[in-house]
């Protein structure tokens, strides 16, 4: 791990500013400041790693608390990638998720086209395979 002692882990502050810029530098989707503070408030954990005080990573933890869980958000900040940062924020959310599940807990994630490598090492299997179909997606359009 390259990380330097001036990172900072901070859980249960994810804020939508910092939601909405994180996203923005990797181009993920966003969406309106009320609507995602409305999904904040309902995750289940989130952590935010801070270089100082400038938010450099993310990760959010939704579902039943018990028996389903779905990691969202693993977001590095380009010019912090490779750094370990990503193993930090899983050790985290892997962490609450074990502090809290029960037996046989289902945790699924959506990975990014080219990422399904680092989250195999964590015990994540590519779909679909002799067990499982492929897992499936749909964006509700209101």
């Amino acid at each position: 791990m390259k990380y330097n002692s001036n990172f900072k882990i901070e859980s249960n502050h994810l804020t939508p500013q910092i939601y909405l810029e994180l996203h923005h530098q990797v181009g993920f989707k966003t969406y309106e400041v009320e609507d995602i503070q409305a999904g904040l408030d309902h995750d289940l954990f989130d952590v935010v790693v801070y270089d100082d005080s400038f938010p450099i990573g993310i990760a959010r933890v939704v579902g039943d608390n018990r028996i389903v869980f779905f990691i969202k958000d693993v977001i590095v900040h380009p010019s912090y990638q490779h750094q370990g940062l990503g193993d930090l924020l899983m050790k985290h959310v892997l962490e609450y998720i074990g502090s809290v599940a029960c037996h046989d807990a289902y945790i699924g994630l959506m990975a990014t086209p080219g990422k399904e490598t680092f989250y195999e090492k964590y015990g994540f299997m590519r779909r679909p395979n002799e067990k499982f179909g492929s897992g499936m997606v749909m964006f509700y359009e209101s």
